[in-house]
């Protein structure tokens, strides 16, 4: 199935001059945060050099794919002769407390410049230009040329600033090694070979990495927290889940509605019966998928710790399976079953999971949600749908259950 074109839009600014937008230009890749490829793109056609600083706009409602507009950031002496037209929408200029430093005018240059210093102050000297991969409101990443090999940066927002502490926690070669780090900013090794569409003999080997990290990290939620990690225990979870379903049960078909919330009415007496089944809270990554974990069998590296928090491991379990065929979600299972089983003798791991299942798209709405809630309104066209498909699906999966009060 061939994935649909996206073509780039490139509004210009040099710091806080609006000076026109070009034609727009097609791009290789048709997901919205790819900067890599809207960039050879303005340098392949106009011989200009930007930096994507945000989206503005689409053409359509989700990823991927549509007409989207980027401001972009640019030498203004390179602009003679551009075909550029008067952008007639809102000021993208004007400031937002929501909008993230590397979105801003002079903002990727000022995250650049940090990376250059922390990496000379290590004797580490940056032998190119760096080149812009990727930015949204998530993160922003460059890979950097250094006498040290290639190095990536990575900037993210404040509610995943904890991701170069527990990587530095983590260590090689579990996760790629750390140059420099500091809360929301980090530097890291380059790791090799993509898994984004492994199957089969491929899975276990990842499994069972994650939860060797799993099981290090029981007991120890006080140091977890210390890091920075968020407290996402189902109970702590709770009060949350209830507050993003009453403020989007709208958007669940009517027929469905009180299964979901008969659903959210049983959470505590589900909480306790996963809670029976053994398997503790622990260390927990968050957006634990095959594409996250790069290199081979015996060299594997997770990647990706920004939404890692301290809940329960299982739900890993979960979100690593769902993606993947039955026969896949099947094998996945029974590593993760054996694993914990090995880590907690007597544990059931599948009940566990099974109890979890209709609870993921609960805590996936509840991300979500947060997200949208942090960041500014121009890019919440990232996330806004999730809140409800998440919700639909939870209202799918509940069983059905008498709501045991009144809403």
């Amino acid at each position: 199935m061939s994935m649909p074109g996206r073509e780039a839009v490139l509004l210009l600014c040099a710091g806080e001059t609006l000076l026109g937008a070009l034609p727009p230009l097609p791009t290789e890749l048709p997901w919205w945060p790819e900067a890599w490829d809207v960039c050879a793109a303005a340098k392949a056609r106009y011989g200009l050099d930007v930096v994507v600083l945000r989206l503005l706009t689409t053409s359509v409602e989700r990823m991927p794919g549509g007409t989207v507009t980027y401001l972009a950031e640019v030498d203004p002496a390179a602009c003679a002769g551009l075909p550029l037209t008067p952008w007639d929408g809102a000021d993208p200029l004007a400031p937002h407390p929501l909008r993230q430093a590397w979105a801003r005018p002079g903002g990727p240059q000022e995250q650049l410049r940090w990376a250059r210093e922390r990496l000379a102050a290590s004797g580490i000297a940056v032998t190119g230009p760096a080149t812009q991969v990727k930015t949204w409101n998530l993160s922003a990443v460059w890979r950097m040329p250094t006498d040290a090999g290639e190095l990536w940066f990575k900037v993210v927002p404040d509610f995943f600033a904890h991701e170069g502490a527990i990587m530095s926690a983590l260590g090689p070669p579990a996760v790629p090694a750390v140059y420099a780090a500091e809360p929301g900013r980090t530097i890291m090794a380059n790791v090799s070979g993509s898994n984004f569409d492994a199957a089969g003999a491929a899975l276990p080997p990842m499994i069972e990495k994650l939860v060797e990290l799993q099981a290090d990290w029981i007991g120890r939620a006080d140091e977890l927290l210390t890091l920075g990690l968020p407290d996402r225990r189902l109970t702590a979870e709770l009060p949350r889940i209830e507050v993003v379903v009453s403020g989007h049960l709208g958007e669940v078909p009517p027929d469905r509605r009180d299964a979901l919330l008969g659903l959210v009415d049983d959470l505590p007496r589900r909480f306790a019966a996963i809670e029976a089944c053994g398997v503790p809270d622990t260390l927990t990554h968050g957006d634990f998928h095959p594409g996250n974990v790069l290199g081979r069998p015996g060299g594997h590296a997770i990647m990706d710790w920004g939404d890692s928090c301290l809940s329960h491991p299982l739900t890993d379990e979960l979100a690593f399976a769902r993606p993947l065929s039955e026969p896949d979600r099947a094998l996945a299972g029974q590593v993760f079953g054996t694993a914990w089983r090995r880590v907690v003798p007597g544990c059931d791991p599948e009940r566990a999971a099974t109890l979890l299942r209709p609870v993921l798209p609960l805590l996936a709405a509840v991300t979500y949600a947060t997200f949208c809630a942090r960041i500014e309104p121009d890019e919440r066209i990232y996330h806004a749908a999730d809140v409800g498909d998440y919700l639909r699906l939870a209202a799918t999966e509940a069983p059905e259950l008498r709501r045991s009060r009144h809403r």
